[in-house]
């Protein structure tokens, strides 16, 4: 009978770790933008026409995944819609939207997963496309450090409809990544992401930890092709992937930077 090889717990690291999370069907199931949409509809703010397109949008994103075209479409309509609005006004949008559109569709496995890296230390960053004004919400509710997310021009505190930089998509996802990372002295090899989408293969690559989840096709090939790991969205790949948090992801000794 073999010994078991003894298990040496990871040198703590001075230099803080991120977690980056996506948000579409990776911390939630769907798209958070045409949830948005919807409450932007029910207070009379869009039309038929726009929550009938939101709505074809996210029946296909759940059906085959991200397309880059139609999602940059849909929200690009998303922060189009907030102008002529106050930044008040689209924060109590964002508010009203958590308890009955976006708490009830989260995967609580994947919650549980981003508060395994909060344990070690890691500061856990949501990185989606989606306003940042969602992002910010979605962190604070669920304790994590912070959000990444697209920005809409507000002048005297009414948006104006034009956008700050790009829609973070794709490579602007990672740009932004990397810009907060080296803000904080952050250690890329040892820092981790989560997606589900080839599109957010540059997010990646950035990091030395990357998890493919519930991939799209796109992602799934070029997944096995590296041989990262993928994680489905069910109990037990999540669970494993809790252990392999605990197990092999590096501790910060300094606790995570709120």
């Amino acid at each position: 009978m073999g010994v078991m090889p003894e298990e040496h717990p990871a040198t703590p690291s001075e230099r803080p770790v991120v977690a980056f999370f996506d948000v579409d069907n990776t911390l939630m199931r769907g798209t958070s933008v045409f949830h948005v949409g919807r409450e932007a509809w029910s207070h009379g703010i869009i039309g038929w026409r726009d929550i009938a397109l939101f709505a074809w949008h996210q029946r296909r994103f759940i059906k085959v995944g991200e397309n880059h075209e139609h999602m940059g479409s849909a929200r690009e309509r998303a922060l189009g819609l907030v102008a002529g609005h106050t930044e008040n006004q689209i924060r109590a949008l964002a508010e009203n939207i958590w308890d009955h559109r976006i708490k009830p569709r989260l995967w609580p496995e994947t919650v549980a997963l981003a508060h395994e890296h909060i344990a070690k230390g890691h500061q856990v960053w949501v990185v989606s496309a989606t306003p940042v004004e969602v992002g910010e919400l979605i962190a604070r509710k669920l304790g994590l450090t912070g959000a990444l997310g697209t920005r809409v021009e507000a002048v005297d505190g009414v948006y104006t409809g034009r956008l700050v930089g790009s829609v973070l998509h794709a490579e602007h996802k990672a740009v932004a990544a990397r810009e907060l990372a080296e803000s904080i002295g952050a250690d890329l090899a040892a820092s981790w992401a989560y997606s589900d989408s080839r599109n957010d293969i540059p997010l990646l690559e950035l990091v030395g930890n990357r998890v493919a989840v519930n991939p799209d096709a796109g992602l799934a090939r070029y997944a096995a092709e590296k041989g990262w790991p993928t994680m489905r969205l069910d109990h037990a790949s999540i669970k494993a992937q809790q252990k392999r948090v605990r197990r092999e992801a590096k501790p910060v000794g300094r606790g995570r930077r709120d």
